[in-house]
This record gives C-alpha cells, sequence and structure tokens, in this order.
C-alpha cells in the first residue's frame, strides 16, 4: 500500500444486507449507500412485510444485483440461495432488526429467506434494533437480544428518541452512518494492531479568544473528527493523548485528555506533551487571531459600533513541525471554504509537512460537527492528492492513519 493509495480492509468486502418489515426499512437504503463508498459490495435479502415498506426495485438499483425476498420464487436465480448467498459474504447485517426477527434468530426459526441465511451465515452478523420502546423493553425481547450477544451477534443498540408511533424513548434504529462505522470495524476483522509503539498527540476541537469576559471569537468545530482518529490509533494499538479545546462529543475511553481553551493554552500543551509523541495530528480548529487587548470589563452597548483590533495567536501546528524531533510525523487538516487543493499543497509545504487532510465545510456533508466527512489527503512524499468518497468520521479517522502506517513504511 503506498501513501498515494490509501485503502482499508473493507474494500472489495462482500456484505449481505437484511431488511426487516419495520418502518425504518428505508434507513437501509443509506446502509447500502453507506456501505457502497467504502467500497463494500453489498447484497439485499428482504423479508415479505419489509417489501410492503420498500420496494425491492430500490435495492436491486442501488445494488446492481437480485434482491432475494423468497429463494423460491420463479425469478431467483439461486435455487439454495440461502446457502450460496450466506456463506459468500465477510458480513451479515440486518438493519432495521424488528422483534420478530430477533425473536426468529434467537430461537433458531428458520420459516423464510432472511432467518434461514442468519442459520447457514459463517460470517459475523451485526443487527440494528428498531422497534417501539414498550415492545424494546418488553422481557422476551431483552431474553432474546441477549441470547443473540451470548451467540456472537454483534449489536448496534438503538438510539432514544420520538419515532413514527409518538412514543418517546430508545428503540429508534441507530443513525446508517453508526450502522456502517459499525459494520466496517467488524470487517477489519480482528483490528490490526499496525500502530503499537506510537505515541500520537492530537489536538481536537475549538480554542476560545476572549473579547471580554463574557464573549470570544471561536468556530463551529465538534471535535468530532480528532476524537474519531484517537479512538481509532487507540484501537489500532497506539498510545493516545488529546489536547481539547471545545468539543460538543465525548472523547473515547483510553486516551489521556489534556484541556486547552485559547491557542496560546492549546500552544504551550502541545509543546509540553510533544517531547513524547511520535506521530502529530493537528485536528483542531485552532483561531488564527485573537484580540489584541482583552477587556476586563463586559463591553457595554454604548456605541453605535465597537472596533476589535486581532493579532496573530501562535501557530501550534508550524511550531511542531519546526522542533519535531526523532522522527515525528506531523499531519495537518486544512479546512476550506475555496482552492481547496491549492490552500492544502500550500500548506503542506510552507509548514514542511507529512501529510495533510483538506476538506470543504461549505458542504453539508463534510462540514463542522457534520457525521461524515468527504477528505482529499496530500502527502509530501507524493502531494498529488488522493480524493476518498463521503464516509463516516470513524472510517476516515482509519483512511488517515493507514497513510500514516504507509509514512512509516
Amino acid at each position: 500500500m503506498s501513501a498515494s493509495d490509501p485503502q482499508t480492509s473493507s474494500a472489495q468486502s462482500n456484505v449481505a444486507l437484511g431488511v426487516s418489515g419495520g418502518i425504518a426499512a428505508y434507513k437501509a437504503i443509506e446502509v447500502l449507500r453507506g456501505l457502497q463508498r467504502a467500497g463494500c459490495n453489498v447484497r439485499v435479502a428482504m423479508t415479505k412485510r419489509a417489501c410492503e415498506f420498500v420496494q425491492p426495485l430500490t435495492f436491486r438499483a442501488l445494488s446492481g444485483s437480485h434482491v432475494i425476498v423468497d429463494d423460491y420464487a420463479p425469478d431467483n436465480p439461486d435455487p439454495i440461495a440461502h446457502i450460496t448467498f450466506s456463506q459468500t459474504v465477510d458480513l451479515l447485517i440486518v438493519a432495521p432488526a424488528t422483534a420478530n426477527i430477533i425473536a426468529k434468530f434467537a430461537n433458531g426459526v428458520a420459516d423464510d429467506f432472511l432467518t434461514s441465511t442468519y442459520l447457514a451465515c459463517t460470517a459475523p452478523v451485526l443487527i440494528a434494533p428498531a422497534m417501539n420502546t414498550t415492545m424494546l423493553l418488553h422481557p422476551a425481547t431483552q431474553r432474546n437480544l441477549e441470547r443473540l450477544r451470548a451467540d456472537g451477534v454483534h449489536i448496534v443498540e438503538p438510539d432514544a428518541g420520538e419515532m413514527a408511533c409518538g412514543t418517546i424513548g430508545p428503540g429508534r434504529l441507530s443513525e446508517p452512518d453508526q450502522i456502517v462505522a459499525a459494520a466496517l470495524e467488524i470487517l477489519r476483522g480482528t483490528q490490526k494492531k499496525d500502530l503499537v509503539g506510537e505515541r500520537f498527540l492530537i489536538t481536537v476541537g475549538a480554542t476560545r479568544e476572549e473579547i471580554d469576559p463574557v464573549r470570544f471569537i471561536s468556530n463551529r468545530s465538534s471535535g468530532r473528527m480528532g476524537f474519531a482518529l484517537a479512538e481509532a490509533a487507540l484501537k489500532r494499538g497506539g498510545d493516545v493523548t488529546v489536547v481539547a479545546g471545545i468539543t460538543t462529543v465525548d472523547p473515547p475511553a483510553g486516551a489521556k485528555i489534556v484541556r486547552a481553551l485559547s491557542a496560546a493554552e492549546m500552544d504551550q500543551a502541545v509543546a509540553r506533551e510533544s517531547k513524547q509523541a511520535s506521530v502529530f495530528i493537528g485536528a483542531a480548529a485552532i483561531a488564527d487571531y485573537r484580540p489584541s487587548n482583552r477587556a476586563e470589563q463586559k463591553i457595554k452597548k454604548t456605541e453605535e459600533s465597537v472596533t476589535l483590533t486581532l493579532e496573530r495567536t501562535p501557530d501550534v501546528l508550524a511550531n511542531v513541525a519546526a522542533s519535531r524531533t526523532n522522527g515525528m510525523l506531523v499531519i495537518g487538516f486544512a479546512a476550506e471554504t475555496e482552492n481547496l487543493i491549492a490552500n492544502a499543497r500550500k500548506k503542506l509545504r510552507s509548514k514542511k509537512l507529512d501529510a495533510i487532510v483538506a476538506n470543504d465545510v461549505t458542504r453539508s456533508d463534510s462540514g463542522f460537527d457534520s457525521r461524515t466527512n468527504a477528505i482529499t489527503i496530500l502527502t509530501a512524499q507524493n502531494d498529488e492528492p488522493v480524493e476518498l468518497p463521503t464516509l463516516s468520521k470513524n472510517e476516515a479517522a482509519n483512511r488517515i492513519l493507514d497513510v500514516i502506517v504507509s509514512l512509516r513504511s
């Protein structure tokens, strides 16, 4: 694998997507598309009840393959499809998984194509339950879920919220990108520990530059991408320290967290922590400017206009790159609104980075606080851009780490 061709083990994986009969069946379309964007070949199986919510033609058009509902149907090209379908895939996903299908799986009932496929499947199985809150919490459903866990089935827990029936509580199908992220993690198999020995230092989130005691300059960064990188690095065997500004998502367990609210505080924290790091990733959205003079008291609304004089903040990324020792890799981010590649390439070269991850933050699927990211990666070895499809931030994180592994090799 070269730095210009980042891949994951999910590429070209064969995935079976089972769709059972619930109102959330339409979200399986997004699961299918997400898997395809990650490079998976996807075939679809549906229960008869699922066809009352979404027509098989929809999945056939998107997957390019025959959608199996009844293996005895005259249009089924494979007379033993439940065997060949289930034993030629790397993963079986069922989303949504209704209380009925969960009960059948847990008790070995095989009265249709999807349940027969489950019993014949030799690949890992991932289910995403979706049902009314009362049904989910019923002792029978909970007992069935526990039995499936004991059988080794992976479960993406349902979300809490308002459902189609008006009930508010747990039971809503998890977001499609979360289901895709869980699937891709399973497809990597036993997670490669290819980052053992690497000590990561990652900046995350937004900084705040105070104008007065109640006002500040900041941005909309949530920290989601940086924390995804931290979590992925931990799973692949790395030691991770995060210098975090303002974030709206929770950090992963296992990472050392150092809080720094302003650019100056982040610069100082990074200077301390970088002495032990072997890889630095600057994923934080650090303010470029701060007020030259912070008002000691709240500025009153007495004038028609107020002029703020701003000064440059420390360039954390450039400082790390300039002071690096012992073969540290330095990876930057370029969040741009125009001239994406030109600006990213300029930053890569001027700051002497090993790689840079560029994204267009004007896009709805790649901006601040989105659950997905459309990134382009350039490296110092080969600064020709490698544009990746829109991915979940967890999957994008692993693509970036793949490049780091390649740079090390």
